[in-house]
This record gives C-alpha cells, sequence and structure tokens, in this order.
C-alpha cells in the first residue's frame, strides 16, 4: 500500500522530472514576477491602486497560463485560444481599475488598466521562453511610463490656460 501512494506522488509531480525543466519554468516565472513587479513599482510610486503585487500576480498567472500548457503538450491552436483567454480576462481585471467620475465627467485608471495589460504580455511571453523580448518591453513600457509624461505637455495644463483666456 504505501508504495502504492508513493508512486501515485512520484507520479503527481513528475511535471517536472528533468533540472533542465524545472530550472526552465523558475527562471519564467522569476523573470515574469521580476519584470510585472517593476511596472507595478512605477504605478506605485504614483500612488495607483494596481501596485507591486498587482503587476507581479497578473505577470506570474498569465505565465502559468502559457507555461502549464507549454508542458501538457498542447497545440499551437490550443496555445492562441489559451492566450486569446488570458487577454479577455485580462480586459475584465483592467476594465475594474477605470473609474468614470459622473460629477467631474474625468476617467480615472486608464493608463493602470493599460499598464495591467501589458504585464499580461510581459508574462506571457516570458512564459514562452522569450525573456529577452520581455525584459526589452518592460524598458520601453518603464519609459512610457515613467519618462512619457515630462516629455510630452500634459493636456491639462493646455486646456486650463484656454479657459482661462475666454
Amino acid at each position: 500500500m504505501w508504495q502504492d501512494v508513493l508512486d501515485v506522488i512520484r507520479s503527481e509531480f513528475s511535471d517536472l522530472q528533468a533540472f533542465s525543466g524545472a530550472l526552465r519554468v523558475v527562471i519564467r516565472l522569476s523573470v515574469a514576477a521580476f519584470l510585472g513587479g517593476l511596472l507595478g513599482y512605477e504605478r506605485e510610486r504614483q500612488e495607483k491602486d494596481a501596485g507591486v503585487r498587482t503587476h507581479m500576480l497578473v505577470a506570474v498567472g498569465t505565465a502559468l497560463f502559457i507555461i502549464g500548457p507549454l508542458q501538457a503538450g498542447a497545440t499551437l491552436n490550443d496555445m492562441t485560444r489559451v492566450m486569446q483567454g488570458v487577454v479577455q480576462g485580462i480586459g475584465f481585471l483592467g476594465a475594474g481599475t477605470i473609474i468614470i467620475g459622473s460629477a467631474t465627467r474625468r476617467t480615472k485608471g486608464l493608463t493602470t488598466a493599460a499598464s495591467i495589460s501589458a504585464t499580461a504580455g510581459i508574462g506571457m511571453v516570458a512564459g514562452l521562453g522569450m525573456e529577452a523580448t520581455a525584459i526589452l518591453s518592460t524598458f520601453i513600457l518603464l519609459f512610457i511610463l515613467a519618462f512619457v509624461p515630462y516629455i510630452i505637455p500634459r493636456l491639462k495644463n493646455s486646456l486650463t490656460d484656454k479657459g482661462a483666456k475666454s
């Protein structure tokens, strides 16, 4: 009986038999977590609701949605359906971060929603083993989030100046 128990346990944990397979999964998930954390840190510095943990969870979760089917031998058609489902699910999560103020007629949370979506994309490519693409994408997104607001004048200021003149 105990041998049967050990055999079942061994077979249930057989998805990472070889060290190289386990190391590959560790690298992919770690890269996803780290890069998601970088984007989340930038959002947290801006005092947005979705910060480090949210972005890390999105990146790692998305990587898992990719790694699992790959390990199970999913076909390319199956993987495209998985990816479509992930994108759709992330859309719902992003929509939850968007707040439309009826009194001020201003929409808040669009950039955070977009960063969550982009973080899912980074998790997806990290899960597929395209770590260099994930890293490059993260740096581009960090540039967009952290530096573009200083490069492009804010429309709010422009509109306020025009409103004062009329």
